[in-house]
């Protein structure tokens, strides 16, 4: 499985999974357990949730996915920025824990920007790693000048930089790839890109298909490999299909040529300017 360095050296599989829609219908959920255990079993071992998703309904679902399993798994949820004040923030982490049975997450991300200073979600994030209850902690859909001011805020407080930055990239959303991809590098801080396949709306463009044909692989192949082409960047497609499961993981065997992203820069630009942090 390829890596990609979090900023203190660990090691995390590039190709991880999401659980945006998952627990929202009981018929799906023997298949999206399977799927989330074939998934650890291919070596897709980071698995990424939130206390929103199905209002925790999810987490739970995760939770019943790696029991046995929890130490193979890098374990990721996000707190609300409506709780994710100083008691807030560890409040929702313990409710966390609770529905994924756990004592413990990998990683604990603020899930977006709201009215909380980012002080008071900071030193939570430290308080919750010195009583052992999250591992690492980073931020979700954060723009270059937040991510800016948290970079002042944590070395001031003396506080480890964000282990990541989990945000909207794919094909059709290619903004941060003006300034908030290249800071990040620059630092180390690797991406997370969500909804990387755009919950498969573009899989249908004739550029993606001819590639996809070319490569005798899938159009939602070719535009993960587009994805994790980047250094940094880390994809967490959803699926609730064991089969799609076997489909992503078959990405990390694909190999885009330069003519290949050629064609891809043509058909779905780059951006040329400043553009606002899209959000899905």
């Amino acid at each position: 499985m390829r890596t990609v360095a979090l900023p203190t050296g660990e090691s995390v599989p590039a190709l991880g999974q999401g659980t945006w829609n998952m627990a929202e219908r009981v018929q799906q959920r023997k298949n999206e357990i399977a799927a989330l255990q074939l998934g650890i079993d291919l070596g897709m071992t980071l698995i990424d949730t939130a206390e929103m998703y199905a209002d925790g309904a999810a987490e739970t679902l995760v939770g019943e996915a790696i029991k046995g399993r929890r130490d193979r798994v890098f374990l990721v949820s996000k707190v609300l920025p409506y709780n994710a004040t100083l008691r807030g923030t560890i409040s929702a982490c313990e409710r966390s824990l609770r529905r994924l049975g756990t004592d413990r997450l990998d990683l604990y991300l603020l899930h977006w920007r709201g009215d909380v200073p980012l002080a008071a979600t900071l030193e939570a994030f430290q308080r919750l790693q010195e009583a052992d209850k999250i591992r690492h902690w980073g931020v979700s859909n954060l723009d270059l000048e937040d991510m800016q001011e948290l970079d002042a805020i944590a070395g001031a407080a003396g506080a480890s930089c964000p282990a990541v930055n989990q945000v909207l990239y794919n094909l059709t959303r290619r903004g941060i790839e003006f300034d908030l991809l290249p800071w990040c590098q620059g630092r180390r801080i690797p991406v997370m890109a969500y909804s990387p396949l755009e919950q498969g709306r573009m899989l249908g463009h004739p550029v993606l298909r001819d590639i996809a044909a070319d490569l005798h692989a899938t159009p939602a192949q070719v535009a993960l490999a587009w994805v994790l082409r980047q250094d940094g960047v880390i994809a967490i497609p959803k699926s609730g299909n064991p089969d799609r499961v076997r489909e992503n993981r078959g990405t990390l065997e694909l190999i885009l040529t330069a003519e290949h992203l050629d064609k891809l820069d043509h058909a779905f630009r780059p951006p040329t300017r400043k553009m606002a942090l899209e959000m899905l």
